[in-house]
Order: structure tokens, then sequence, then C-alpha cells
């Protein structure tokens, strides 16, 4: 089954060509970065005018990448929600005007569903090349974390059987959320204290690795109620707190005017150039800040794969490229014994593969949409598990 996924969440225009929800035949996104970088953050309006321009190039683009035509497909998957309305429904209403015009089956995603799926598609595409790597298994706890979400869930499958292949539907319960802002957002917001320019993450964690993780002591966010909860604004707030009124603040309006005679000259800065005019004080708040959201993450995520009895942690999401996470997520599971899954990069960030290979088990199961298929703007996946009574621990000390 070739499946067409369509992604216009927030400010990636993509679409990808995957065969039975396991080969990706092409994938293609189209950032719009440069349109929202010196707002220091997607703009919505702009950013569903850029979806506009742009979706059915991209569409073309994949189908031509994957030597199909839209004739060849044999369904649409795109995503409904969660995320900006105005950028969903231009994916929304193009998949279904593409699906009558073509007569094709189409089904909505859910986004957090998507980049649940991105890690099995990549341990299905990197099993494919090379057997002996461990199989990504179920039930598990997963980790979506990006620059909208932050949530773990734990995901069951449940295997059914057509007679020639096993097509699992899957289940979700949701273990824990953020309170206020997501990691991502997080991170976003304290690159724009600082001067440091937009998307946040990617600075942030090229730049942390020259300072100290461990200069800046923020403690540790105890969560009242649910204790796998999420919450990052208090730490968003140390950080405007320590800069506020210092040096740090005027080195930061200094880099500010910097980046913006770059800028009106039609450049950018360089990640070395940036770290230039970057004080080594800026340089370990900025290690220290990425270290406290890494280890929240990683010590909440195996704290509920513990609690749920589960042998493994997969993590999803834009913060999923984040590096130090990467090497924290998978050092504290391998000393729990369990086994930790990532996409790659690529599959990570906002994409359409990840929406056509779920999309794949919703069609194989006979789901399909109708005329009635919108956007949603808020777009809870799963249900929410009852109160648990575990107990946070820093898993590195």
């Amino acid at each position: 089954m070739l499946v067409l996924g369509i992604e216009s969440s927030c400010d990636e225009t993509a679409a990808a060509v995957v065969a039975d929800g396991e080969r990706i035949l092409s994938n293609v996104v189209a950032s719009q970065i440069l349109t929202h970088e010196r707002f220091g953050g997607v703009v919505p309006e702009l950013a569903s005018r850029e979806h506009l321009r742009r979706i059915g190039p991209v569409i073309d683009e994949a189908c031509a990448r994957a030597g199909v035509s839209l004739a060849d497909v044999d369904a649409l998957a795109v995503t409904e929600g969660p995320g900006l309305i105005g950028s969903l429904l231009v994916g929304v209403v193009y998949a279904k005007a593409l699906a009558e015009a073509l007569a094709k089956p189409v089904v909505g995603v859910n986004h957090l569903e998507g980049h649940i799926h991105a890690v099995m598609l990549e341990n299905k595409i990197a099993r494919a090349a090379n057997p002996e790597i461990e199989i990504a298994e179920f039930p598990n706890v997963t980790l979506v974390v990006s620059g909208g979400h932050t949530v773990l869930y734990r995901v069951e499958a449940d295997q059914g059987d057509d007679g020639t292949a096993h097509r699992p539907q899957f289940r979700y319960t949701r273990l824990g959320q953020t309170r206020d802002d997501a990691a991502g957002e997080a991170f976003d917001k304290v690159a724009k204290l600082l001067a440091l320019g937009y998307p946040g993450g990617p600075v942030i964690d090229r730049l942390s690795t020259h300072g100290n993780p461990d200069a800046v002591d923020f403690g540790r966010v105890r969560m009242k109620g649910n204790p796998l909860d999420f919450s990052f604004s208090g730490l968003k707030t140390a950080v405007l707190y320590r800069v506020r009124g210092t040096a740090l603040e005027r080195e930061a309006e200094d880099r500010r005017q910097w980046q913006h005679d770059l800028r009106r000259e039609g450049k950018r800065p360089a990640a070395d150039e940036l770290r230039t005019h970057c004080s080594q004080e800026t340089l370990d708040l900025i290690a220290s800040f990425q270290s406290t959201v890494v280890n929240d993450l990683v010590e909440r995520s195996l704290v509920a794969a513990e609690s749920e009895a589960v042998s493994s942690v997969f993590v999803s999401g834009g913060v999923a490229c984040n590096s130090l996470l990467r090497l924290r997520a998978v050092e504290a599971a391998r000393v729990q014994g369990l086994g930790c899954f990532f996409p790659s990069l690529a599959l990570a960030t906002d994409n359409a593969a990840m929406i056509a290979a779920a999309g794949f088990f919703k069609l194989a199961a006979g789901q399909r949409a109708d005329v009635t298929l919108t956007a949603h703007a808020s777009f809870p996946l799963g249900v929410e598990s009852g109160a648990r009574d575990v107990h946070v621990q820093n898993p590195n000390g």
C-alpha cells in the first residue's frame, strides 16, 4: 500500500510517500525558518500563507522522488491536529480535495501519534539493513518532546492478523504532560532572551558544549499531584532573573544588535561566529539550563517506565534531536536494563513520513475519513491514566 502523507501542523510543509508503513520512498520537508527567525518564533498567519504557497510543489516533489504519480498512490494520510489551526487547515483541505479528485481514501492522523510512529519506522528501516538491531517492542513508555508538546505515553500494540500480515492497532495512555511550556518552547524562549537566534534548541545544543553544565544549580522541579507531569516555566523565569540587570543582559543586547546588522547585510551568523560573541558566563548558563531540562525529561521518563513495568522507552519529537538528551537517555536506560529508541534526526522533527506510517495502520484496519474531516488545534491522543504513586528521583544524581 502506497500512502501519501501530508504534514502542516506548524511551520514545516511536508509530504512523503511510504510503502506498507515501513519503506520511505520519499520524504520532502520545506522549512520556514528563514521566514520566522527575525521574529524569534513562529508567526501563525505567515506560516499559513507559506503552507498555501508550498504545499502543491512539495507534494509534486514527493511523488517525483518516489517515482510515482498521484494516480499510483493508494491512499492519503494527513495531520488533523494538534497544531496551528490555519496551518492544519491548509493540509487537511488540500488532502480532502486530492482524495476526492483521485477517488482515493483519506485518513486523519494525530500529530503526536505520528511522532510515536517515527520511532517504529526508524527501527524497521534499521532492521532491514541489519537484522541484529534490537527490536522496538511493546508495551513501552514514549516521551514526545518538541516545541509544542512534552507528553509521556504508555503505548500498547494489539496484534491482529488478516491472514497475510500482522497489522497491530495501537492504544495510548497519557501518563504525564507539561503544565505550562513545552521543553522546546523553553529552549526557544531562553534563546530569544539571550539573543542566540532561532530556533533556540539547536543553537543552545551547539553552544552548550563550550559551557559547564554544573556551573548553575537550578534545582529540581517537584510536581504536586501527578509526579510524571512536567513544568519548565519556572526554569525559564530563573534564567530571566539571572540575566536581568546584569552584564549578561547588556551582552545579549549587543548580540541582538550584531545579528540585526548582519541581517541587514543579508547574512546569518555561523555557529562558531556566534560563540565568539558569547562570554564564558553565558555559555555556562545555557549549558546548565540544557542539562537541567534534559535531566528532568530523562528522570520522569525512566520513572514512568519503571512504574509501568515496560522494557523500553521511545523518545521522539524535535527536542529528540538534542545530543545531550540522546546521550543521557540511552545511558540512564541502560543502567535500568531498558532499551531506549530514538528516530533519526530527519524523522525526529516534523515530517510527513511519520504521518504516512501512522496512517497506514489506520487504513489497513479499514478506517476512512469522510467530508467531515477537519483540523483541530487541540487534539488529545489516547486516554489519561489515573493518579500514580511514584517517586521521581534524578537518575544522574
